[in-house]
């Protein structure tokens, strides 16, 4: 037996060891008894949930012919129901007979009898309709049994396997909620022939950008290539793909996502862009020959909802029901709810990002030279818009709250019950080492509401939405006059547009505030020169540019360049591009630079290298001439004034 092999049956039977540990658990309840019972204590004692209403045999292994495959079989349906991957309900009504019917399967020598070495061939049957309810149910159970087991056994980096689990990646940006949903993407639907190629893809993605985001791209990678091999394209189809095809792709597009909301089918095409992009500028072996700007153009992006659309979905709590909530807050039950609604009204944040707090870093006194003391900081990561540390100040009575939540989790934490040091952990049960859950919290916010009847402003019953507190924290901020630009930073918004959708004024601060404006006299009749006036409200709108909008400074300027927008401009000047912004700031930038150009100059003419006179001659002209633009202009941006007419 060589050396690999016998590696391979090392790690195999360890493997197999800790599997049979796991049983042991609850007394060794489940790998003693081939009979399981809900009446067992042994489901509490485990921290399973067992519907009351049900009683006898939940599952039947005596039948099995292999020991190994029974051990299996036993170890996927306790860690399915201990982890919440499978109810006791759904197996006690759907699965039983399946889980009874697997024991037939033929057994073998070791390690030939494993759930591992068998194949899911029947999947097409079961997804084609061609087979009984009975037999589809045993086709699912024995493919997911399989998958699992597989994963188990294999001892490979996690992002080698064809299914990821976003706990087991060193570096991903992965929320408390989606720990929660056991997060993982599948590469199985990716056809064979690139899925090698779409997972070197995603491995750099997904310690870049956040958990929730490398899904939704997944989401859009398979139909992509579900699309094409539906539609008769084989092995190969990428390498030669040509615009015809990205048109019949659009067109299957704008079918498939019929009905469904415009930023669907503008994902399902831009995502794709931006993939074929990058595979293109990494020089992938597979990649399209031609260049995505030939393939996918910026006009085929559907367009996403309007921003009337967008200011329609953002829910504010109304004044009135605000006051209610915050009055009764100290009823809600359980309590242990209360200051994640505290949390909520007083920052602002996503449930998730509250959720995800952690009692070692949560809080922060950092000193204040202006109020010449410490002011307390509630610090946490933004796994969204992927900002690793977020500190933002709150008020000393809520400091004091989670001060006394810090002492309180650090005093019940173990390395077993809370690994991760959440704040609002989960210290037993099937959900031990989890943070509450954000749909948990909604659920004790309506039960309080119901209970003490709080109604809208038509009279019925207020319907709580977690998110609405965050557009009202928003609007709070707003109308007692705070700086959008702060506001995005205290949100965690990585663009001001998002934050332009949700901070809005009501209509009596506006009255105010234009009332407020009318004093100070502003206007004034005497005449303004042209040019000075021009040259003054260019200034201050790169002023305003500057501040408020995400920008790189660059030689010569500043780059506007969206943040979501690859940079087309790596190879050539950036004086040349429309995001490019210069102002009389920078002249002392082209004048040195004019000077060196110059001296190279010189060297080539002395070298008799003509090319190289020729490019440094052309780069001299063009430095030239925006120098003298700007000492004319004063600020040169070739996209600022249509961008303001689009704003404005």
């Amino acid at each position: 037996m060589g050396t690999a092999a016998l590696t391979q049956y090392v790690a195999f039977d360890d493997k197999y060891s800790r599997m049979m540990e796991y049983l042991s658990s609850e007394g060794r309840y489940w790998i003693d008894n081939d009979q399981w019972y809900l009446e067992a204590d042994s489901f509490r004692q485990a921290g399973i949930n067992t519907d009351k209403r049900k009683a006898g045999k939940l599952a039947d292994f005596s039948g099995y012919q292999s020991e190994q495959l029974k051990n299996e079989m036993k170890y996927f349906l306790l860690y399915s129901m201990k982890n919440g991957l499978l109810s006791v309900s759904n197996l006690y009504e759907h699965y039983r007979e399946a889980v009874r019917q697997m024991g037939i399967l033929p057994g073998g020598r070791h390690p030939a009898d494993s759930f591992a070495v068998l194949n899911t061939g029947e999947e097409k049957a079961v997804r084609a309709g061609k087979v009984s309810e009975k037999e589809r149910l045993y086709q699912i159970l024995k493919r997911d049994v399989i998958r699992f087991i597989r994963d188990y056994y294999d001892d490979r980096g996690e992002t080698e396997k064809d299914v990821w689990h976003g706990v087991r990646i060193p570096g991903v940006k992965i929320s408390a909620a989606a720990k929660r949903q056991k997060a993982s993407i599948s590469f199985v639907k990716v056809p064979p022939y690139y899925r090698e190629m779409v997972k070197r893809f995603m491995s750099r993605l997904v310690i870049k950008r956040s958990w929730s985001y490398c899904t939704e791209m997944m989401v859009y990678i398979r139909y992509f290539f579900e699309a094409f091999y539906d539609h008769g394209y084989t092995d190969g189809f990428l390498e030669k793909l040509a615009r015809p095809d990205i048109e019949k792709y659009l067109g299957w597009v704008a079918g498939d996502y019929e009905g469904r909301n415009a930023t669907f089918r503008s994902k399902a095409v831009s995502f794709i862009r931006q993939y074929i992009d990058y595979v293109q500028l990494a020089e992938y072996p597979q990649a399209p020959q031609k260049d995505v700007n030939r393939l996918i153009y910026e006009d085929d992006i559907p367009k996403r909802e309007r921003p009337a659309d967008t200011m329609r979905k953002v829910k504010y709590v109304p004044e009135p029901v605000r006051g209610q909530l915050d009055a009764c807050i100290g009823e809600i039950k359980p309590v242990e709810m209360m200051p994640v609604y505290v949390l909520l009204r007083e920052t602002g944040w996503r449930g998730t990002d509250v959720l995800n707090l952690r009692y070692d870093s949560c809080l922060e006194h950092l000193w204040n030279s202006h109020e010449k003391e410490y002011i307390p900081y509630l610090c946490g990561e933004i796994t969204k818009t992927g900002i690793p540390l977020l500190k933002i100040p709150i008020r000393k009575e809520v400091a004091d709250m989670v001060k006394k939540l810090v002492d309180d989790a650090a005093e019940r934490s173990t390395d077993d019950n809370n690994p991760d040091k959440y704040l609002f952990n989960t210290y037993e049960g099937r959900c031990k080492g989890l943070p509450l859950s954000k749909p948990a919290f909604s659920a004790a916010m309506q039960e309080l509401i119901d209970r003490k009847g709080i109604l809208d402003g038509d009279g019925k019953r207020y319907r709580f939405k977690a998110h609405a507190l965050r557009h009202t924290r928003a609007l709070e901020y707003t109308e007692q006059g705070m700086p959008i630009g702060i506001i995005q930073q205290i949100l965690g918004h990585c663009s001001l547009q998002m934050t332009l959708h949700y901070a809005k004024v009501t209509e009596n601060m506006l009255y105010r505030k234009w009332k407020e404006t009318e004093k100070l006299n502003l206007l004034h009749l005497e005449s303004t020169p042209p040019n000075a006036h021009k040259e003054k409200r260019e200034e201050i709108r790169y002023e305003f540019i500057r501040k408020n909008l995400d920008a790189v400074r660059v030689p010569f300027g500043v780059c506007f360049k969206p943040s979501k927008l690859p940079c087309r401009q790596q190879i050539s000047q950036c004086l040349d591009c429309a995001n490019f912004c210069t102002s009389r700031d920078n002249i002392p930038e082209y004048e040195k630079e004019i000077e060196r150009v110059r001296e190279q100059l010189k060297i080539s003419k002395m070298l008799g290298r003509g090319e190289w006179e020729e490019k440094n001659r052309n780069y001299l002209e063009i430095l030239e001439k925006m120098l003298a633009r700007i000492q004319k202009e004063g600020l040169i941006h070739k996209n600022g004034s249509h961008r303001e007419e689009c704003d404005g």
